[in-house]
């Protein structure tokens, strides 16, 4: 794509940085529900949710990452299979608005070819953001591994930020539990690495569960 390679050094890190308008910072990932209702009231419990935030997105979305990764041409069936593995009407909102999103910038800022027929191919779809990204960053020429680093990255840094704004810790305390919690990220990405469709999982139910009483917030930062 226009000079770039599946070798390029660059793309990775204009993916992953908080100028990039994915509309990830709009989501806690079920942070605020949690903080309302009292259960991360430390950085103890923060370090908690942060692992689990990790499991749920390595073992729930790596998987229909990796088959569209794989398998571009599926994206149709993984999507509504991922349609329907996400039961929570909020997490399943949340996924599709982020799908779009971040579609519908990469087809801006690099207007391929490819990127432009996904997004033609996106109309039909509810274009969940797992199975979306295994089919754009193939289209980027990514490799396989960045791509689940990718996602795996900008779970944990979507939770951290919810949680400054939150004022459930300070902007030191989270890079350092951010910091803290890359092994987490190395046991997640070689557990995941293989994964497909028919292995994914909800690990971490409480997630969903908090995901889900979002909308119920008497008043909230977050769209979930």
């Amino acid at each position: 794509m226009d000079g770039q390679s599946s070798s390029h050094t660059w793309l990775p890190w204009q993916l992953v940085d908080s100028a990039f308008p994915t509309g990830g910072f709009a989501h806690s990932w079920g942070l605020e529900a949690a903080w309302q209702q009292g259960e991360v009231p430390d950085a103890d419990a923060l370090r908690d949710f942060v692992r689990a935030a990790i499991w749920q997105t390595a073992l729930g979305s790596l998987p229909f990452l990796n088959a569209a990764f794989d398998a571009p041409a599926r994206l149709a069936e993984l999507d509504a299979l991922d349609d329907a593995f996400l039961t929570s009407a909020v997490a399943n909102r949340a996924s599709r608005q982020q799908g779009r999103t971040l579609l519908a910038t990469a087809a801006r800022v690099w207007p391929t070819r490819e990127l432009l027929a996904l997004e033609t191919e996106q109309r039909s779809l509810a274009t969940h953001v797992a199975p979306l990204s295994g089919a754009l960053f193939r289209a980027m020429k990514l490799p396989r591994d960045t791509a689940q680093r990718i996602v795996l990255y900008l779970a944990v840094r979507g939770v951290l930020s919810a949680a400054v704004r939150l004022g459930v810790a300070g902007s030191y305390e989270a890079q350092s539990l951010q910091a803290a919690v890359s092994s987490d990220l190395d046991a997640a990405m070689i557990r995941a690495a293989h994964l497909t469709e028919r292995d994914a999982a909800q690990p971490a139910p409480l997630i969903d569960v908090w995901q889900g009483a979002h909308d119920r917030l008497y008043s909230r930062l977050f769209q979930s």
